[in-house]
């Protein structure tokens, strides 16, 4: 094996490292913020919701793996050679992995894309293709967090209604059995009781307890509505984790089939394992910077959030758009804060700082590494 592999493949295993540690926490951050999960548990639902949606790449990612191998950016000699990919993973690791150190959270697809365009600047003499990198893939950064925003910022408040009790009090469903005369036993003129329920709506007061039934059953409406909207709360965040693991997945795979010589399958099953050690083993510190540093979050809002970042980022991903799961994730949370009124705004310019820098620290760190790369660089198992 030449060591230019080992670099390789060292780098896919670094940047997938990195992702997990810096966006593992994100698609259950809403559940941490509200205390629907405890943090240890959260963390642990969205690492396997994650690797679920990251090996389901090896069937569904084909789009976003041909995109991020570099073609459309740079010509197409440039994205064959193994270095320049090599290159650009190495300068998005390093981004990724000094905001995640700081708590920020940042987009690997942003560094990615910074890794590419300063990869292909040295390694391609300037030939970077501006087109293919405004319509590819800058609009469709630029604008799902404000897409995220809106429609998160304008859910919130439809859920909150379910809330609103009945003047009357706590309403709730009542199914009661009623005694009636039923046939006598065999050989007796005892009466046998049959039960004929009776459902209807009522208070608890007047439900509880049972006036003549010999049997009541009892079911609070707002218990049940709020057990329905915390199960669905809890759902939108395995399916928001999943879909991070889907559209992630095969972006860093790209590496592995571009700077490597990987098949498609055996780079997103590498990057799928290396991105749950990473989400597990350094996740917390952007976990806490999501859940509970940038806005109030309620399980209502919590599931409003989640529901908008799930469904922009599995619609991208099954049209090959690179959006960002961080960039509509925290989009979501700030419609939600702003919305409330409760939205930290020193946080938030923090957070939109460490985004403007992420794309081109990963530019700059990816341009060093291809100028010290030899010319015609490649790749030898």
């Amino acid at each position: 094996m030449s060591p230019l592999f080992l670099l390789a493949v060292a780098a896919l295993v670094l940047v997938a490292f990195a992702n997990g540690a810096n966006d593992n926490g994100k698609g259950v951050a809403t559940l941490i913020g509200s205390r629907a999960l405890p943090e240890r548990r959260a963390i642990l639902l969205a690492l396997l919701a994650t690797l679920a949606g990251s090996l389901a790449a090896v069937a569904w990612g084909a789009a976003l793996l041909a995109r991020f191998g570099g073609k459309g950016l740079v010509p197409d000699e440039t994205a064959a050679e193994p270095a320049f990919a090599l290159a650009a993973a190495l300068g998005a690791a390093g981004a990724v992995l000094l905001a995640t150190r700081f708590g920020f959270p940042v987009s690997t697809t942003h560094a990615l894309v910074g890794g590419l365009v300063g990869a292909g600047l040295v390694r391609s003499n300037g030939g970077i293709l501006l087109g293919g990198l405004g319509e590819g893939f800058v609009l469709p950064l630029l604008a799902s967090p404000l897409v995220a925003a809106v429609l998160a910022g304008g859910l919130a408040p439809l859920l909150r209604r379910l809330r609103a009790s009945s003047p009357a009090g706590d309403p709730c469903v009542c199914v009661e059995a009623v005694p009636r005369p039923g046939p006598g036993r065999k050989g007796t003129d005892a009466l046998a009781v049959a039960a004929a329920p009776s459902i209807y709506l009522g208070s608890a007061e007047a439900c509880a307890p049972p006036r003549s039934g010999l049997l009541a059953i009892v079911l609070p409406l707002a218990r049940l509505r709020e057990r329905a909207v915390a199960g669905a709360h809890l759902l939108s965040a395995a399916v928001l984790s999943f879909a991070r693991g889907l559209n992630d997945a095969p972006k860093i795979a790209a590496i592995g089939v571009a700077a490597a010589g990987l098949g498609g399958a055996s780079s997103t099953v590498s990057v799928a394992a290396a991105m749950a050690a990473g989400g597990w083993l350094a996740v917390r510190r952007v976990t806490r910077t999501m859940s509970h540093e940038i806005t109030r979050i309620g399980e209502r809002e919590g599931l409003a959030a989640n529901l908008v970042a799930s469904a922009l980022v599995l619609g991208a991903s099954r049209l090959g758009l690179p959006v960002s799961t961080t960039h509509v994730t925290c989009g979501s949370l700030f419609g939600l804060g702003t919305e409330s009124g409760s939205l930290r705004v020193r946080m938030v310019l923090r957070i939109l700082a460490a985004w403007v820098t992420t794309l081109p620290l990963a530019a700059a760190l990816a341009a060093l590494v291809a100028a010290a790369l030899p010319a015609g660089a490649g790749v030898q198992v």
